[in-house]
Protein backbone atom coordinates (compact mmCIF):
# COMPACT_ATOMS: atom_id res chain seq x y z
CA UNK A 1 0.00 0.00 0.00
CA UNK A 2 1.72 3.24 1.12
CA UNK A 3 4.85 4.21 2.99
CA UNK A 4 3.51 6.80 5.47
CA UNK A 5 0.54 6.94 7.81
CA UNK A 6 -0.98 9.89 5.94
CA UNK A 7 -0.65 8.02 2.61
CA UNK A 8 -2.40 4.99 4.13
CA UNK A 9 -5.20 7.19 5.50
CA UNK A 10 -5.69 8.89 2.12
CA UNK A 11 -5.80 5.53 0.33
CA UNK A 12 -8.42 4.23 2.76
CA UNK A 13 -10.42 7.49 2.56
CA UNK A 14 -10.70 7.03 -1.19
CA UNK A 15 -12.06 3.49 -0.72
CA UNK A 16 -14.81 4.13 1.86
CA UNK A 17 -17.78 1.83 1.37
CA UNK A 18 -15.86 -0.81 -0.59
CA UNK A 19 -15.79 -4.51 0.24
CA UNK A 20 -12.52 -5.92 1.52
CA UNK A 21 -10.84 -8.90 3.05
CA UNK A 22 -8.56 -8.44 6.00
CA UNK A 23 -5.75 -10.61 7.34
CA UNK A 24 -4.59 -9.71 10.82
CA UNK A 25 -1.91 -11.13 13.08
CA UNK A 26 -3.75 -12.72 15.99
CA UNK A 27 -0.66 -13.49 18.04
CA UNK A 28 0.95 -16.85 18.76
CA UNK A 29 1.17 -17.74 15.08
CA UNK A 30 -2.54 -17.17 14.49
CA UNK A 31 -3.83 -15.31 11.46
CA UNK A 32 -7.34 -13.90 11.53
CA UNK A 33 -9.18 -13.52 8.22
CA UNK A 34 -12.31 -11.39 8.03
CA UNK A 35 -14.40 -9.79 5.32
CA UNK A 36 -16.61 -6.74 5.39
CA UNK A 37 -16.96 -3.13 4.28
CA UNK A 38 -14.69 -0.19 5.07
CA UNK A 39 -17.16 1.94 7.05
CA UNK A 40 -15.34 4.93 8.52
CA UNK A 41 -11.93 6.53 8.84
CA UNK A 42 -10.80 8.69 11.74
CA UNK A 43 -7.53 10.55 12.36
CA UNK A 44 -5.88 7.52 14.01
CA UNK A 45 -8.04 4.48 13.20
CA UNK A 46 -10.35 3.00 10.57
CA UNK A 47 -13.50 0.94 11.15
CA UNK A 48 -14.63 -2.15 9.24
CA UNK A 49 -18.21 -3.44 9.43
CA UNK A 50 -17.95 -7.22 9.31
CA UNK A 51 -20.16 -9.71 7.50
CA UNK A 52 -22.61 -10.96 10.14
CA UNK A 53 -22.85 -14.51 8.79
CA UNK A 54 -19.17 -15.11 9.51
CA UNK A 55 -18.47 -13.08 12.67
CA UNK A 56 -19.88 -12.84 16.17
CA UNK A 57 -19.43 -9.07 16.39
CA UNK A 58 -20.35 -6.22 14.08
CA UNK A 59 -17.33 -3.94 13.80
CA UNK A 60 -13.57 -3.92 14.29
CA UNK A 61 -11.11 -1.06 14.20
CA UNK A 62 -7.41 -0.95 13.44
CA UNK A 63 -4.85 1.82 13.38
CA UNK A 64 -3.03 3.00 10.28
CA UNK A 65 0.19 1.92 12.02
CA UNK A 66 -1.10 -1.68 11.90
CA UNK A 67 -1.20 -1.44 8.10
CA UNK A 68 2.20 0.28 7.97
CA UNK A 69 3.86 -2.43 10.10
CA UNK A 70 2.05 -5.16 8.12
CA UNK A 71 0.24 -6.47 11.21
CA UNK A 72 -2.90 -6.00 9.10
CA UNK A 73 -3.15 -6.67 5.36
CA UNK A 74 -6.11 -5.31 3.41
CA UNK A 75 -7.30 -6.41 -0.02
CA UNK A 76 -10.17 -4.54 -1.69
CA UNK A 77 -12.61 -6.53 -3.82
CA UNK A 78 -14.70 -5.19 -6.70
CA UNK A 79 -18.31 -6.18 -7.53
CA UNK A 80 -17.22 -9.33 -9.40
CA UNK A 81 -15.11 -10.58 -6.47
CA UNK A 82 -11.90 -9.65 -8.29
CA UNK A 83 -9.02 -8.15 -6.35
CA UNK A 84 -9.12 -4.46 -7.10
CA UNK A 85 -6.31 -3.16 -4.90
CA UNK A 86 -4.03 -4.92 -2.47
CA UNK A 87 -2.48 -3.50 0.65
CA UNK A 88 0.25 -4.62 2.94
Amino acid sequence: MAKTLSDIKQALDSNLGRRLTLKANGGRRKTIERSGVLAETYPSVFVIELDQEENAFERVSYSYADVLTETVQITFIDENNNVAMGGQ
